[in-house]
């Protein structure tokens, strides 16, 4: 149909309409496909007329011409299917599931089961997704919400949802004007003719009285098609269908395979995007400028997938459960402590900062590169410059001539990008000449030279580390208007890609679905991405602001964002819909002219951050309105450099005079004030008794660097220089020496801490109206608000604490009792027994929202909701029976099994299959953890062997038997266990006999103790307690031995160890034992610093003790035990104490490279971290 013919149908529609033709005017809107009513589509959808709905849908789209209109049919479908329910017309129900649903289990056959499974509810609102359906019209009032937006975001009805701008009765004023033109040519006009028909040509009269000609032959009007003659609309040239929309792929890719269409909501139907490299980034149209400010979410975008997505798992594992994916309105009100409202921290860097980076691991580690080519890491815990380095070529020689050419021309050199790779072994840094340099880092100060490449002609303008084909790279951009990768251990380029006709700004490199693609960014403003062959660019397109724009995803990779500046200095900030290439969303908010170039970050899935004003301005991600500033307390530049670290606790900001402000939201002013606590704890003794030196960091590093020349075995000299360092960083000219008094030295005045009476302590027995068993499986749930325990009777306890004036916070504490949660239903979580749950291995995983948990207790793996208390599938029937579960931490798709049969199955819970059986044990498997940062697998068995398993092909890549000491019968108190350091490259293991921490890539000790014994309990006390020795068994001590160990001397009434774990930030490890004593000890040491005695927190004359220990995930200085007559207490220190004593003193030989800084760990009995 010509574009002549499209527009008079638009104006026939608009006389039907103004001629009240109300029926006409939509079925014509729906046969012509022209226009979508929206208006009508929404009255029709609030009155529940579903068959005119579907009829009219029909005319636009059909069920499977892509994702975004298979969503738009589901919800319908499934909102007539909910009212059938809500209604008890069961009958109607059935009929609707067979006839309008089924058609969605040809794509996730789960999804249908767990619909079908509805009719079994007597009121489906017990199902935790619909809990919050209300009415009928309230929830069609929120699913068309919904399906406006996935209209909006389908392709197929682009241009459609707008009528054109029409002036009124516009056919009659052209039948008119036609009609004035006709009359002008007749050969006598009227004055005033009349005008009687249409279907002729206007005439003022035949002179001889002849009838006007019949319509049917008049030429002027053509032939008049036959009934049903009319060419289908699919066959008119200009409006064919669109096509199939793109998959979510940050390559916004055309032409997907066929067979899959990728769910809209994330999951929720649960079609997965296609894999295809041959099928990204294929020229997507460039984004429309027309009203940029205009917030169209795609099909993709979060309003779609994030809202949509059940209160369950979506974002963590597709099980069958995955379904319903409609949820209802969440206030977006934010407490204050989500803001980094409080300056925690002042750095003096010197020089005007150009970039920052936290560490990955280490949550306080920050690089900062400045505008003078100096780099510096700090310690923003303690404050303490570690290293500053002034910018130096390494090698010149090696160099080409243009650079030193450039060198000797103009000598000043300013960092455009400094980042640490992934697992923060190493970090980069691009200089505005040439070069990059990559340093390895190796924990304290101790950075090394590892890699100098002479880069680009010109600036090094960014640089960025990446993974392809599972090999660290490092990818730079410059101003030669080339993007290049080059390999990390040797510096061997890779690739170079060539297309950008202006200098390179920035490189942002990413994956999805084992797709690894690079986006960049030119000055000219166009943007493109690259796949990691030589087939050139995939995209070509427009970024706002047409100048000086880096990229960056959000933390989960799932969202695209955005920062430009022009030339004239306006900024945008906007969010990608990677299905089309276009934006999805312009943040509102900045000036009309930014004085420089706009820096931004994101944080926590959650919100933007962008420096702006002298501000510091923060964007929910959802909402493009302007949620808050930050001035933090002046003295900010117009364009402050800002950077958060991976928590998203600490924010760096640079300041005018050359420096650095840490803002803290309420979490990172707490671990601060945890490492200050650490701090002062170290220095307090020395200070009651030694003078505080007066000296400057340079000083300090002078005397240090003297001392450690001189040989000084003492070390005093050098301790004293690091100490004025740590304290106060004045610059002094008077520097007065340390006099260290050693009768008073701080070893010899350290006492160890001992808890024997209930006073000394905070405990708290959680109350249970129900007997129970002994406590197989304790854990606190992620929001640290509840604490969950499994029963050897195969029954889960969920204890949930209430938010009051007493608790603010909600989160678990000893001072507020809480209570024994059960739904309205009375129903318990219990797992599938076998004929003797007492003697079963019981094993749980929690999902990271705290809405489901996985459980096993030697029957069927059993999946629960949470809220409800509902089975929601069940999996896996024995033989062999589970023994451990745990979640991969990158994809929650994937869950580790350990069996008792000695392998380990990784099951992809989404496709109901086993991918892999590892088989490297001999006997049942008893612990799993996984790092995030060395992608491997640690498993353990009741064996005594430890394994390390590949995440990517899953090889066994190196095992060790634990030494038991001989003579020492075991007794089966406790399995093998594993546990990650927040490192993530350490783990802790533990075995009733010893307690050992492993450095992982080598499973080598981190550390060596000849021997170290602890003071015994007072008499008065139990009698058994732990005299606890680091031993080498098998082997001379002056010796490295395979491992290192806490280990009990083999005699007959020596105290097993029942469980360990380290606290939440990996600082200490708290130890149960067979005598109900507890342990705490500190972590980088291991030396003992804390005894609790039963005393303190068990009634007398009570014969149990500890079987499992849990950490809580955010008070380091809180844990819970789970008891063998089913009773759960949870401990802390005094308020006036805040912590479980001073870390013990470092004895010669005893340090340990374990990083200090506080993250979360991860936990072998708590995988899902």
């Amino acid at each position: 149909m010509s574009s002549l013919s499209r527009e008079l149908v638009f104006l026939i529609l608009q006389f039907l309409d103004e001629e009240k033709f109300k029926e006409t005017v939509h079925k014509l809107e729906q046969e012509s496909g022209f226009y979508f009513n929206m208006k009508y589509f929404e009255d029709e959808v609030i009155n529940g007329n579903w068959d005119e709905v579907e009829r009219y849908l029909g005319g636009f789209t059909k069920v499977d011409d892509n994702r975004y209109s298979m969503k738009i049919f589901f919800e319908i479908r499934k909102q007539k299917y909910l009212e059938a329910l809500d209604k008890h017309d069961r009958s109607k129900a059935v009929e609707i599931l067979v006839k309008d649903l089924k058609v969605f289990a040809s794509f996730n056959e789960e999804l249908f089961k767990e619909i079908t499974q509805l009719l079994t509810l007597e009121n489906f609102r017990e199902n935790e997704q619909l809990s919050k359906y209300g009415d009928t019209k309230s929830a069609r009032a929120i699913m068309l919400v919904e399906l406006k937006k996935l209209i909006e975001a389908n392709p197929l009805f682009r241009d459609k949802l707008q009528f054109p701008n029409l002036k009124s009765s516009r056919l009659r004023t052209l039948i008119n004007q036609s009609l004035n033109w006709q009359h002008q040519l007749c050969k006598n006009p009227r004055p005033n003719p009349d005008i009687k028909t249409l279907f002729v040509d206007h005439s003022c009269g035949q002179p001889n009285g002849a009838r006007a000609p019949s319509p049917a032959n008049n030429p002027l009007l053509g032939s008049i098609p036959k009934p049903g003659g009319f060419p289908p609309l699919g066959a008119h040239a200009p409006f064919q269908p669109a096509p199939t929309p793109v998959p979510p792929l940050a390559g916004w890719m055309s032409n997907p395979p066929a067979v899959t269409h990728p769910a809209v909501s994330g999951g929720a139907i649960g079609f997965g995007t296609p894999t295809n490299p041959a099928a990204i980034l294929k020229h997507p149209r460039t984004p429309t400028t027309a009203n940029p400010s205009m917030d169209y979410p795609s099909g993709d975008s979060d309003h779609v997938s994030k809202r949509t997505r059940p209160v369950g798992m979506s974002e963590e594992v597709n099980l069958p459960v995955n379904m319903l994916p409609m949820t209802y309105p969440q206030s977006h009100s934010y407490p204050q402590d989500d803001f980094h409202k409080t300056v925690a921290r002042t750095l003096s860097q010197g020089s005007a900062p150009m970039s920052m980076d936290f560490h990955p691991v280490q949550q306080t580690l920050l690089l900062v590169g400045t505008n003078v080519g100096d780099i510096g890491l700090w310690d923003v815990g303690t404050k303490d410059k570690l290293v500053l380095r002034n910018f130096k070529v390494w090698d010149l020689g090696k160099c080409s001539m243009a650079l030193q050419a450039s060198l000797v021309k103009d000598p000043t050199v300013s960092v455009n990008r400094i980042i640490w790779s992934p697992d923060g072994t190493l970090f980069g840094v691009a200089y505005s000449r040439h070069i990059v340099q990559i340093y390895s880092y190796h924990g304290g100060d101790d950075i090394r030279q590892h890699l100098e490449i002479d880069a680009h002609v010109g600036g090094v303008n960014d640089i960025a580390f990446a993974h392809p084909n599972k090999q660290l790279c490092i990818v730079t951009c410059g101003d030669d208007k080339t993007i290049k990768v080059w390999e990390a251990t040797s510096g061997a380029k890779q690739f170079t890609f060539e297309g950008h006709e202006a200098p390179v700004y920035s490189v942002c490199p990413h994956y999805k679905e084992n797709i690894q693609f690079i986006f960049s960014t030119a000055l000219d403003g166009k943007i493109k991405a690259w796949l990691y062959d030589n087939l050139g660019s995939r995209v070509d397109y427009d970024a706002p602001g047409h100048w000086c724009t880096t990229m960056a995803y959000s933390a989960d990779g799932s969202r695209l964002f955005s920062c430009g500046t022009s030339k004239d200095g306006e900024s945008h900030l906007v969010e990608w819909n990677e299905s089309e290439g276009a934006v999805k969303r312009t943040y509102q908010g900045f000036r009309k002219r930014s004085m420089g170039v706009v820096q931004f970050d994101t944080t926590r899935n959650r919100f933007l951050a962008a420096g702006d004003e002298f501000l510091i301005k923060i964007w929910d991600m959802d909402t493009t309105s302007l949620l808050t500033t930050i001035d933090a307390d002046g003295g900010l530049p117009a364009s402050p450099r800002v950077r958060f670290n991976k928590e998203g606790t600490l924010l760096a900001v640079s300041t005018h005079d050359n420096g650095i402000k840490i803002l803290a939201n309420a979490d990172g002013v707490r671990l601060l004030r945890t490492l200050e606590n650490r701090s002062f704890d170290a220095s307090r003794s020395a200070s009651e008794t030694v003078t505080k030196p007066l000296m400057n960091p340079l000083t300090a590093a002078a005397v240090a660097a003297s001392a450690a020349a001189a040989g000084t075995s003492s070390g005093n000299a050098a301790a004293s220089a690091i100490t004025a360092m740590n304290g106060d960083n004045r610059s002094l000219v008077d520097v007065k020496p340390r006099i260290v008094d050693e009768s008073l030295d701080k070893s010899k005045v350290w006492k160890l801490m001992e808890i024997t009476e209930s006073n000394q302590c905070r405990s708290l027995k959680l109350t249970d109206n129900m007997r129970t068993s002994k406590i197989s499986r304790l854990i606190y749930t992620n929001s640290g608000v509840a604490i969950l325990a499994l029963a050897s009777n195969a029954v889960h306890l969920l204890w949930k604490w209430p938010r009051n004036d007493r608790n603010s916070t909600g989160k678990a504490t000893a001072n507020v009792s809480p209570q024994l949660w059960q739904p309205p239903s009375g129903i318990l979580m219990t797992n599938d027994i076998t004929d003797n749950p007492e003697e079963a291995v019981h094993c749980f995983a929690l999902s990271k929202n705290d809405s489901y948990v996985m459980s096993a207790s030697g029957g069927k793996i059993s999946l629960f909701n949470m809220m409800t208390f509902k089975t929601m599938t069940t999996f896996m029937p024995p033989p062999p029976a589970a023994t451990f579960l745990a979640f991969h931490p990158q994809d929650n798709n994937i869950i580790a099994i350990g069996m008792d049969d000695s392998t380990i199955q990784i099951y992809n819970v989404r496709i109901d299959e086993v991918k892999s059986k590892l088989r490297g044990h001999s006997k049942k498997i008893t612990g799993l953890a996984f790092s995030n940062v060395l992608n491997v697998l640690v498993s353990s068995g009741a064996d005594a062997q430890i394994c390390v398993w590949s995440t990517d092909g899953w090889d066994k890549l190196r095992s060790r038997f634990l030494q038991i000491p001989s003579g020492r019968p075991t007794s089966n108190i406790l399995d093998t266990r594993v546990q990650f350091h927040q490192d993530q490259l350490h783990f802790l293991v533990v075995h009733e006999t010893q307690i050992a921490i492993y450095e992982t890539t080598k499973l080598e000790p981190v550390k060596q103790v000849k021997s170290l014994s602890l003071p015994s309990p007072p008499p008065s006390r139990a009698p058994s307690t732990c005299v606890v020795r680091v031993h080498c068994k098998g082997q001379r001590l002056c010796h490295c031995s395979p491992y290192l160990c806490f280990q009990w001397p083999v005699r007959e009434n020596s105290t097993p160890i029942t469980h360990a774990m380290f606290s939440c930030d990996s600082q200490l490890i708290y130890a149960s034992f067979l005598d109900a004593t507890v342990c705490i000890f500190n972590a980088s040491s291991l030396r003992l610093q804390c005894r609790i005695l039963p005393a303190s927190y068990l009634p007398q004359n009570v014969s149990v003790y500890p079987v499992v220990v849990a950490a809580h995930p955010s008070e380091a200085n809180q844990f819970a035990l789970g008891l063998t007559d089913g009773g759960v207490y949870v401990l802390e220190p005094l308020e006036s104490e805040r912590k479980w004593g001073n870390p013990p003193p470092a004895e010669n030989g005893s340090t340990s490279n374990l990083s200090t800084a506080p993250n979360g760990a991860s936990s072998s009995d708590q995988p899902e971290r």
